[in-house]
């Protein structure tokens, strides 16, 4: 979606991919995200990420305050199993610390889980709800204001009508929706499940919507397991009906993670009355009950639940109708009013910092 307008700016940030592209080109990233900030003004960082990183202690060292959207946790993303790098146990000490250090030294946080985030990455909020701050002038002097929203806008096309009728036998359809750039998503987890299930006499195949650098590793993967004719690479499907297509022509949505913070195709999935199963991370065990929680990584877990949600439609039924009843939760007309009151306090937090600092004219 094109983001145009008189009052959007972009500022271009040199490119670099890693740790030591981004060591080598350190001095031009950091002239060209601290040119983005003007004197005055408010900001928000939307962290993890490495420019938030970069920005966040010249902002302090200026005393400028910021606010935070925490959609990520890097204690997660550099779990082991998830990459594989020299450093990784480094990059997840040194990075959930900045993250800690940010969130305590913001003056508001948005977080797009309810309480998981919250609470590795705690603020100094007064309060919990968004609903229940004073947005007194006074207050905000006194309080850092602490919110959750999610960056997914469910839209009334996205939600169902009708309950998802679950089928008696097979053959069935799962579906994943993830990127392919990376493998946080777990899709080789999944490919692995679908061949012991097929092994167990389950007549399945998967459909994987998503592209990216592992697509070709991904597909090797399902003919070395003698399952490729059962696997469907859908690739890049634009957003909205040709999901939501491919979502209802499925039994059973898959996401097996190794790191999230709220998964929107989960979310989504859960809008179209699917049943889910989900790895237990992150936002996840928000979303589902703990008897469609498998451990990340677990391939041999995540075929026994498949098999076991399967086999009882019913059950699967009853999970339908709760995944319909908490995507509504996630209608633009909910999350639309905690964003606007957030962004009114940053504003008014702000304006309060530049009265202080004589910068307003």
């Amino acid at each position: 979606m094109p983001v145009t307008g008189e009052n959007i700016q972009f500022h271009r940030v040199p490119d670099f991919h890693g740790p030591w592209q981004c060591l080598k080109q350190y001095p031009a990233v950091c002239a060209s995200i601290r040119s983005a900030v003007p004197d005055r003004g408010a900001v928000i960082l939307r962290v993890g990420s490495q420019i938030a990183n970069i920005l966040e202690p010249y902002l302090s060292q200026k005393k400028h305050p910021y606010a935070l959207e925490v959609v990520g946790d890097p204690y997660e993303v550099f779990a082991p199993g998830v990459i594989d790098h020299p450093l990784r146990s480094f990059f997840r000490w040194h990075f959930s610390r900045n993250l800690h250090r940010q969130c305590l030294r913001a003056i508001a946080v948005a977080y797009v889980t309810r309480r998981t985030l919250q609470k590795r990455y705690p603020t100094r909020a007064m309060s919990t709800n968004i609903s229940d701050v004073d947005l007194t002038q006074e207050a905000l002097r006194e309080e850092v204001f602490r919110t959750h929203y999610s960056n997914v806008e469910l839209d009334p096309e996205g939600l169902a009508e009708i309950l998802h009728t679950p089928k008696q036998k097979g053959p069935y359809q799962l579906v994943t929706v993830g990127s392919l750039a990376q493998l946080y998503k777990g899709t080789d987890i999944l490919i692995d499940a679908v061949a012991r299930c097929v092994r167990a006499g389950v007549d399945l195949t998967a459909a994987i919507v998503g592209d990216g650098m592992y697509r070709q590793a991904l597909m090797a993967q399902a003919a070395h397991l003698g399952i490729a004719a059962r696997i469907r690479f859908a690739g890049h499907v634009p957003a909205g009906k040709p999901v939501r297509d491919i979502l209802d022509e499925s039994e059973l949505f898959v996401l097996p993670s190794r790191t999230e913070g709220l998964p929107r195709a989960l979310i989504e999935a859960m809008a179209r009355g699917l049943p889910c199963i989900g790895s237990n991370v992150g936002g996840i065990p928000e979303l589902l009950d703990a008897s469609e929680l498998v451990p990340a990584g677990d391939a041999a877990a995540l075929a026994a639940k498949i098999q076991e949600l399967l086999s009882d439609p019913l059950r699967m039924e009853a999970i339908s109708r709760r995944n319909l009843t908490i995507a509504r939760e996630y209608r633009d007309s909910v999350l639309s009013e905690r964003r606007r009151e957030f962004y009114q306090v940053v504003r008014n937090l702000t304006e309060q910092w530049e009265v202080s600092q004589g910068l307003c004219q």
